[in-house]
């Protein structure tokens, strides 16, 4: 089960993300573009995705993912009960939104960053 403390460690680790309290709701973003939030009572996380997969994403685990709000539909937008993912689907999540809202080059130069941390013995990945 993830926490959203657990989000909000990991988004106010990325390049150019800010956390704001945004009408009873914590909302990260870069620049003007809000890539995630939670909900009130921190149970559910919006968080970017393409338009035009969310709902086969929903379709496809339903106890886990939501629509948007309605007044959300129009962006490339959708939710997540955090109780239903791990650590690890959180990430992935989380940085794939950050990544939609970045410049490409921020996106790259981190991801960059964190294969060369990950790599044994402090080697360049071969990749």
């Amino acid at each position: 089960m993830t926490t959203a403390d657990d989000v909000r460690r990991l988004a106010r680790t990325l390049p150019r993300s800010e956390e704001k309290l945004i009408r009873d709701r914590v909302k990260f973003r870069v620049g003007r573009i809000v890539f995630l939030s939670l909900s009130p009572d921190e149970t559910l996380m919006g968080f970017g995705f393409p338009k035009e997969e969310r709902a086969a994403l929903v379709a496809a685990e339903p106890g886990k993912f939501l629509m948007p709000i309605p007044s959300d539909e129009r962006y490339n937008w959708v939710r997540v009960r955090l109780a239903a993912i791990d650590e690890a689907e959180m990430r992935e999540l989380v940085l794939e939104s950050w990544r939609m809202a970045v410049p490409k080059r921020v996106a790259a130069a981190y991801f960059q960053e964190q294969e060369q941390l990950s790599a044994p013995s402090g080697r360049p990945s071969e990749r």
